[in-house]
């Protein structure tokens, strides 16, 4: 059994608004994440743990789509990592042998690639959907200005979902309560039990929506999608006259 926790507890601040509920193709950005892991067969149970003040929106938008596998809609953390923690807490079958966590402000993400991670995190225990690094790195000042060159070679940038063995996230973010520690992923907290995580190279988009010309490209990216998907799918050829 595979349970999945939407992280939908920001506060927007670099957005300057709520980016989750803002119209993307259509649909609330946040909706295009929970389509995606409701579409997973694989995924049975989804935990959404978004910001106290925003329950009563996702009870309204659960009201009137059909995502059965949103099982539970609770009030995060002031942090990240605290509202992953109540995610865990959440889960309601105790037979999940997988979790996925994934950023609610990733509408891009595909059935594809959760069932890809899954099926690495199966393997080795711990995956990550990622991106290789391709620009030149440079490290600033608070004043914005360049200090020094990063060596780009072998860095990669952290996206999600990232998928645990339900026994190893829990045993991560229960060390991690322990000590009042605090990450800025999942990926960080199985880092510090020393465990190895696989890295799932993405070529597909699936960037988060952080400011608003994000917003611009990811419209456009739906409808690329959307646009390959109907040359793919074949029209249905007329019928041959029959003759007399």
């Amino acid at each position: 059994m595979v349970s999945a926790i939407i992280v939908a507890a920001g506060s927007s601040r670099r957005m300057g608004f709520d980016k989750l509920f803002v119209t993307l193709a259509g649909k609330p950005v946040i909706w295009h994440s929970l389509k995606a892991f409701s579409d997973t067969s694989e995924v049975d149970e989804i935990i959404v743990v978004a910001r106290e003040d925003r329950l009563e929106e996702f009870n309204v938008l659960l009201s009137q789509e059909k995502l059965p596998k949103v099982k539970k809609v609770i009030a995060g953390g002031a942090e990240r990592h605290l509202s992953v923690w109540k995610g865990l807490q959440a889960i309601e079958s105790k037979c999940s042998r997988y979790v996925a966590i994934h950023d609610g402000a990733r509408p891009l993400t595909t059935p594809k690639l959760i069932r890809a991670c899954l099926a690495m995190a199966e393997k080795h225990g711990a995956a990550c959907c990622a991106s290789p690094i391709p620009d030149t790195v440079k490290r600033a000042s608070v004043e914005q200005m360049v200090q020094e060159s990063v060596e780009r070679t072998g860095l990669w940038a952290m996206q999600t979902p990232q998928v645990f063995s339900s026994g190893l996230i829990l045993q991560a973010y229960a060390a991690l309560m322990a000590k009042h520690e605090m990450v800025t992923d999942e990926v960080s907290a199985v880092q510090k039990l020393g465990k190895k995580i696989a890295l799932l190279k993405n070529e597909d988009w699936n960037f988060k929506i952080t400011f608003p010309h994000d917003l611009e490209l990811a419209e456009h990216v739906i409808a690329l999608r959307h646009k390959k998907k109907l040359v793919k799918t074949p029209r249905a050829r007329k019928a041959p006259p029959v003759s007399q």
